[in-house]
């Protein structure tokens, strides 16, 4: 028998990848060795900077920002983790903001420019209500994972020390957006009943949105061309039986069944100037 290969790869904790991290769900082909990282977006750093890891769960438009500075890495269309962007936009519960339009000419936080998160709350600020992104300041906490990538002029870098729940409490932010963990208290979505509306939104473009995927070291792939295959059918198998054993299903597998929710990314990201010309999905995907 060949002996299996071994990579160091790097998962959330999610539900569906669980029964893959506690060795419930195996390969005959592949030694995973995993690495964990709190929080998650710490290992899509040591992925894109340090090369450090061989396979990762990595947010999509950090993963676009790594194809556009030619970093070699791959996609799969593994959507590892989703929120739904009009939820994650939101302002005091006493604000006087009636609307995503009232968000021109004022300040916004973000924790990057480029986090995967914002750019889809930005895409659909944009084409679902029309607000003009480039007259708001985006105020950011960090630098984006790629260390090449520059943000644009309508953007500040917060220096005070201060978080984005506290700059907003304090009225020099009228909204925010990108929490991790949102907490509820003392906030409301700007969008009006943001729950129901984004449901309404997915079930009328009949896409959901993707926030992470898995990637993989470039020449992994070339040198072992069952590799993709391998980890997409374990991945597969692993959400099978977490989903029998009662978690909740993500979204399904695959590019072809993710193709329209990441083309409408990658659209998001060449209008907001987060890469630097449109990219295919299948530039940037491998074919599985």
């Amino acid at each position: 028998m060949a002996e299996k290969l071994t990579l160091k790869i790097s998962l959330g904790k999610h539900a569906h990848c669980k029964p893959l991290k506690d060795g419930t769900v195996t390969s005959s082909r592949l030694n995973l060795e995993f690495v964990e990282y709190d929080p998650m977006p710490k290992a899509f750093r040591a992925m894109i900077r340090d090369m450090s890891l061989d396979v990762s769960e990595m947010a999509v438009v950090n993963h676009m920002l790594a194809h556009d500075f030619k970093k070699p890495l791959r996609a799969i269309a593994i959507p590892l983790w989703s929120r739904l962007p009009h939820e994650n936009l939101v302002c005091p519960a006493d604000s006087t903001l009636d609307g995503p339009k009232g968000l021109e000419g004022k300040s916004v936080g973000v924790r990057a420019y480029g986090q995967t998160s914002g750019v889809w709350v930005r895409g659909v600020l944009a084409t679902e209500y029309g607000v003009d992104l480039n007259s708001i300041n985006w105020l950011t906490m960090e630098d984006a994972h790629v260390a090449e990538y520059v943000d644009p002029p309508i953007t500040t870098r917060n220096t005070s020390g201060k978080g984005l729940r506290e700059l907003m409490n304090e009225g020099q932010l009228v909204a925010i957006m990108g929490e991790r963990e949102v907490d509820p208290t003392g906030i409301r979505t700007l969008v009006p009943d943001a729950e129901r509306v984004a449901r309404e939104w997915t079930s009328m473009t009949g896409m959901f949105p993707v926030n992470h995927v898995l990637t993989v070291k470039t020449h992994l792939l070339q040198e072992h061309p069952w590799l993709g295959r391998e980890l997409f059918d374990v991945c597969e198998e692993a959400r099978r039986v977490a989903v029998a054993n009662g978690a909740a299903p993500p979204p399904a597998y695959g590019l072809e069944a993710n193709r329209r929710s990441l083309e409408l990314l990658c659209g998001f990201c060449a209008d907001q100037k987060i890469t630097s010309r449109l990219y295919s999905v299948d530039e940037i995907f491998e074919k599985i």
